[in-house]
Formats: C-alpha cells, structure tokens, sequence
C-alpha cells in the first residue's frame, strides 16, 4: 500500500472514531487535506467510497446513518470497534514468545518485538515473552529460522499478495543464472534451507527453487496467475523426492573426512576407508546426481554406475561453461 493511501486512511479511521456524531461526505472532506486536494466531485466521491470499503475490509465497522439533514451520515462507533480483553494461559503466552523468538534474526523481527509489546501491555506476558509460571521451563529453548537470503522478504511478500515475480536463478549444473518468471504460492525451510514454490511460466509447471541459488534482486508485478494455486502446496515432500530422502534404492558414495554433514545426516550405513575418504550408504532417488554435484571434489560415487555417469555429465557441463 502506498504511503499516501495508508495516511489518508488512517485520517478518516481517525476521523469516523473520533467523532460522537455520523458526519456526511461533506464534512469528511472538508475535514480531510487529501480530500480537499481531490480535484473534482466526483474524484473525490470515487476516493472516499474505495477508501470505506477498505477500511471494512480491514476490519472496522463503519455505521451509515440516513436522514442527515438529507445527507448519509458516517461514524465508527468505539463500542462496535473496541476488542476483548486479551487473555492467554500460561502454555499459550509461553508459544507466543518462542514464535517471536524464532523470527529475531530475520526481517520479521520488527513485527514480532512490537507484537509482543502489545501483548505485554494487556498482561500475562512477562518482559521476554513468557508466562511467568513457564518461563524457567524453556530458558534453554532457544528456536531460530535463519534468514540470510535478501530474496526472502520480497518472495514472502508476493506470497502473501499474489504478484508474479521474476529473478535470475542458478541451477546447480549450471554456470549461470537463467531468468524465471513465477506465481508465487508459497516458503518453506527444510533442513536450514528456504524455498519457494510456485508456478514456472516459462516450463509451464509446478517448480521448487532453494533462495541461495537466486542471484540478484527479486522483481515482482501485479498481475492475474495463469495457474490456480493448489490447496495445499507440500514443498518439504517435493525436495525430499528432489534430494533422494524418499527413495527405495541406495548408492554408496566416498566422502572427504569433516565434509558433507548433510549427507552424513542422511546416510543409511557409513565407515572409515583410509586416506581421509569415508564410505556411505545413502538414499537414491530422482535428484540426488544433482544434490552431490554441490559436492564437488569431496565426493566420489561409486555405485550405481548410472548415477555416477550423471554425475560426471553434470560435472563435465559445468567444466565446459
């Protein structure tokens, strides 16, 4: 929302607040700068009618009085707009205080301190977030979701509003980015990794890409999507199928020592074989040449051949560009 619009619009939730009486459009407007500036009757009529259906939208009830000296009359009475108290038990107010927490490293954490501001103010919740009777209990929780990549807050956004986006992005057998244009659905992190999903335009398909492989600034526009956003968009299970974790079959792979904890976290059988090299087990599905190409040279697969032949291709595309 422009800047100009959320002022104008906080004036006249102000307005229709503040007052005991309904007040017509005309002395909303001349009560208003940004309505004595509207140019004409009818620029201003449009402004204020698009203005009361959003504040609606939002939330506030905007009562209509007839017979005002045979105007419409209009007022946001306190009773109608005030919220109940705010009351949370121990177990609830303790939850509320790790989300807040979860978010502190990432650009959310503006919102989520001055949330628990709020809160603090009705009660129940202590300085740092919990209840007083819990808080002892979870000193030494302390949850993070780690926000490096600058495409995070400008994806989430178009989630949350719609907005086809575009970006470069580099797969990882590729030596440069390519340009994506996607209807963003939605973000999830999955083993300390975010990724969004959405519709690719160009494929013409459902695609999944991680956010440390997008690479310059994320553009997005308003526009209609082409494809209907599912009911359920189940991303952790997409690269999960993508990383080979859902797999019936398994490759055994050498392993520099100290490298690839990733793997090692997934691997089904793993043993010391000399040299600084361990061999693993780990599991093989649709993908994973993909995942160990990221690897490098602190990875060597052994079997099956199938996978190793791909894995050379993809080594050799990137040695080429």
């Amino acid at each position: 929302m422009a800047i100009a619009k959320a002022e104008r619009l906080m004036s006249l939730a102000l307005c229709l607040l503040g007052t005991r009486r309904a007040l017509s459009k005309r002395e909303l407007r001349t009560s208003l700068e940004a309505y004595r500036a509207a140019n004409s009757d009818e620029s201003f009529n449009r402004m204020f009618e698009r203005d009361k259906e959003d504040l609606r939208e939002l939330g506030l009830v905007i009562d209509t009085v007839e017979g005002l000296d045979g105007e419409t009359g209009y007022l946001a009475r306190r009773d109608s707009n005030r919220l109940p108290p705010i009351a949370f038990d121990a177990e609830e107010a303790t939850a509320l205080g790790l989300a807040a927490r979860v978010w502190q490293q990432a650009r959310l954490a503006g919102a989520a301190s001055g949330a628990l501001q709020k809160l603090r103010a009705a009660g129940g919740i202590t300085g740092d977030g919990e209840a007083p009777e819990v808080a002892p209990a979870i000193s030494a929780l302390e949850p993070r979701i780690p926000v490096r990549e600058a495409a995070f807050e400008p994806l989430m956004l178009a989630c949350r509003d719609r907005r086809l986006v575009t970006f470069e992005y580099r797969k990882s057998s590729a030596v440069r980015p390519e340009r994506r244009q996607v209807e963003p659905w939605t973000l999830e992190c999955w083993h300390g990794q975010w990724y969004l999903a959405g519709h690719d335009r160009d494929r013409g398909a459902e695609r999944v890409f991680r956010l440390s492989r997008i690479t310059g600034p994320v553009r997005s526009r308003a526009g209609d999507f082409l494809a209907p956003v599912p009911d359920q968009v189940r991303v952790r299970e997409t690269v999960e199928r993508w990383a080979g974790a859902s797999a019936t079959r398994s490759a055994r792979i050498r392993l520099r020592a100290d490298c690839g904890y990733p793997l090692r976290a997934r691997a089904l059988d793993s043993r010391p074989v000399g040299d600084g090299w361990d061999e693993l087990e780990i599991p093989y599905g649709h993908g994973l040449d993909a995942w160990l190409v990221e690897f490098g040279p602190d990875v060597v697969v052994l079997e099956p051949e199938e996978l190793r032949h791909d894995v050379i291709d993809r080594l050799r595309a990137v040695a080429k560009g």
